[in-house]
């Protein structure tokens, strides 16, 4: 490669899922309608643990901080998609382009994280459920948080930052849809064998390690379940992991055709196809997983709605203050029956 042909580009042209026009306005339409679906799903999961005291636990609590990460996994890719396709563009500008493989590289390895702690969560609420509010208080549910973040915002930067040290070829093309950190380091015409390595040594550490912590994590629990003598304890034990091991199910089965289809076909338009799957169905169906098989998800949302209609209507002919707010009543629980009913 000429060295007069290297250099810091302006922009990168993204190829996109498709080149075929009249492909274009069907894209448009269901990418628009997934994303809606996926901010409008994730944000009434937030809203229901929020407004319903019950559900002011730890698993919900992990639940909603998933949700907020899907919102904002799915906003860094899609919203630019839907404007090269509505302008009929491909460019995106480096630091636009660095910026946005930054910020998804957050996202994927917060959810990849969150579900190992929600994992840990489950553990801990069906091991040890009589020590479970002692374990899994306030300040652990934060700092356990907090950590995820400051994992994944680390990880993220040492990436970006190696971006930065790259140089690519004029008119660089992206086969993808978006600026995928390895379609980046395709693309790129100095070395990469450093980058390369701390790709490498990442995937190893934060996708085998929360890996091993989620089978680590489920073997205790089917081991503590097998214990139980009823087969309704069984079933109910069994109830509170089924819709967190759909959720696991769903992200890493998702990711592992990604890897295939790409190790499989050399077709990056293929490759792109199968990246959708966890970039944008799996955040769109986690909210539909929680709240068709978890029956205080649904409670609460029944209850969300009932609010927002009793508010209209007593803001309408009743109330003289803007400020009417429902009256809750919090009935007493023994902290035994609060496990039972919530954690079994």
């Amino acid at each position: 490669m000429e060295p007069e042909n290297l250099t810091r580009v302006a922009e990168f042209l993204l190829l996109g899922l498709s080149e075929d026009p009249e492909l274009q306005p069907l894209l448009f339409g269901l990418l628009l309608s997934m994303y809606l679906v996926t901010v409008l799903g994730n944000l009434l999961i937030i809203l229901a643990v929020s407004s319903d005291s019950h559900l002011h636990t730890p698993m919900y609590f992990f639940l909603s901080n998933l949700a907020l990460t899907d919102i904002c996994s799915t906003s860094t890719l899609v919203p630019k998609m839907l404007l090269n396709i509505q302008t009929e563009s491909k460019a995106i500008s480096y630091a636009g382009c660095l910026t946005q493989a930054y910020f998804f590289m957050v996202f994927l390895c917060m959810d990849n994280l969150l579900l190992t702690v929600m994992a840990y969560d489950r553990y801990v609420a069906i091991c040890h459920p009589l020590h479970y509010m002692v374990i899994m208080n306030t300040h652990l549910c934060v700092l356990l948080v907090l950590i995820c973040l400051l994992v994944s915002t680390v990880d993220a930067l040492v990436h970006a930052l190696m971006l930065l040290h790259l140089s690519f070829c004029k008119h660089p093309e992206i086969p993808h849809f978006f600026c995928d950190l390895t379609q980046i380091l395709k693309v790129a015409c100095s070395n990469t064998l450093v980058n390369n390595t701390i790709l490498l040594l990442a995937t190893i550490l934060l996708g085998f390690g929360p890996v091993s912590g989620i089978i680590f994590s489920y073997a205790r629990i089917v081991s503590s379940i097998l214990r139980i003598p009823s087969t309704g304890g069984k079933y109910k034990a069994f109830s509170t992991c089924g819709t967190h091991l759909s959720v696991v199910s769903l992200f890493y089965g998702a990711s592992i055709w990604v890897y295939l289809s790409s190790a499989v076909t050399d077709s990056p338009r293929m490759s792109a196809m199968a990246s959708v799957m966890y970039t944008v169905v799996t955040p769109m169906l986690n909210p539909f997983i929680y709240s068709l098989r978890n029956r205080d998800m649904k409670g609460a949302l029944r209850k969300l709605g009932g609010m927002s209609l009793n508010d209209k209507f007593r803001f309408r002919s009743l109330s003289p203050s803007p400020f009417w707010l429902p009256s809750v009543n919090h009935q007493p629980r023994s902290f035994l029956c609060h496990a039972a009913l919530t954690y079994l």
